[in-house]
């Protein structure tokens, strides 16, 4: 081949230079490619990816503490029902002490847990309100539950007047008023088991409602003493095993207690009251655990114990008052 003549090969060294040229960014080889750089990163020296998630805190079960609250529960159940029990027309006043001493323990245990502005203002304005309800309750027209909303309703606003008095707790007003809220209908619900008492289906309506809720907060609590698998959270100390079977037990009591009493009242009434109630004091509850967990993953300071841990069966009581009354009058009646 002679010089002059063109290059009729595409595949000379010329172009492969060329070639390599307009591909910098490919992987230098040796001969053939069939060596590889000893520059290029090995497989084991990538240094992996910072994406991991964080490793969750589990958050252990403490089996005398289950205990204790489940007795509480306990305890609470029975001062409700005995109370209810014993009063008549002219022994209204011990079971108002009794209740008094129940919403004194609801206000501190709340106020201490939910932390409203004004924290002092707010309790002595709740505690007001909830003696003037538990004395309309006891004097007024039985059955008669305006005269309680009226109070409850002028309680939240007076608590809400306290509260935007100072300007560092003017601001936490308007973001915290539905706390405020709660704490008043939580303590002004207890006066409608007075309500009930003076009624003639009251203090059955009364019995089977607070054993159901009774039952299922204790149950629950003293299995998760014992077994509390599967659990709801890590972050949550509980127990599903404990829920459902409280839940069932609550619901089987009252519908015992249902086949027991007089009419209305029958096994079926006295479990659909008892699922009821069982299933609003363990939302309570649950709801309460889950609150403190998430308090404690945002790495807000604790409540103090004793608030924290009787505001679930405090809670649940409340709401269980506040559904008794309206099934005595929407279904048993």
């Amino acid at each position: 081949m002679f010089p002059s003549m063109p290059n009729e090969d595409p595949w000379d060294a010329e172009a492969s230079q060329q070639v390599a040229r307009m591909t910098p960014g490919r992987q230098k080889a040796g001969v053939y490619s069939a060596v590889p750089d000893e520059e290029a990163a090995k497989p084991d020296e990538i240094e992996p990816e910072d994406d991991e998630f964080e490793e969750i805190e589990v958050v252990p079960v403490r089996a005398k503490l289950s205990a204790a609250i489940g007795g509480f529960a306990g305890l609470l159940a029975t001062a409700l029902i005995v109370g209810s029990l014993v009063t008549g027309p002219g022994a209204r006043t011990s079971y108002v002490i009794v209740l008094f001493g129940v919403q004194l323990l609801g206000l501190l245990a709340w106020t201490m847990a939910l932390q409203p502005p004004a924290a002092g203002a707010t309790a002595g304005v709740v505690a007001v309100t909830a003696l003037a309800a538990d004395y309309l309750a006891a004097t007024g027209e039985p059955g008669d539950l305006l005269p309680l909303f009226l109070t409850a309703v002028a309680g939240f606003v007076a608590a809400m007047v306290a509260q935007v008095i100072r300007a560092e707790d003017r601001q936490r007003a308007k973001d915290t008023w539905r706390t405020t809220l709660l704490i008043v209908g939580g303590v002004a619900a207890y006066a409608m088991l007075i309500t009930l008492t003076r009624e003639p289906l009251g203090s059955q309506a009364i019995l089977v409602c607070c054993v159901g809720a009774g039952t299922a907060l204790m149950i629950a609590r003293l299995t998760d003493a014992v077994l509390p698998k599967p659990r709801i959270a890590l972050q949550v100390p509980r127990g599903a095993t404990g829920i459902v079977l409280g839940a069932m037990l609550g619901t089987l009591a009252a519908s015992v207690l249902g086949s027991y009493l007089v009419y209305p009242f029958t096994p079926t009434k006295g479990a659909v009251l008892g699922l009821i109630a069982a299933v609003a004091a363990h939302l309570i509850d649950l709801a309460v655990n889950f609150g403190e967990a998430g308090r404690r993953l945002a790495g807000d300071a604790p409540t103090f114990w004793l608030a924290r841990h009787m505001q679930g069966p405090l809670g649940g009581f409340a709401l269980t008052a506040f559904l008794t009354y309206f099934l005595l009058h929407w279904y048993l009646t």
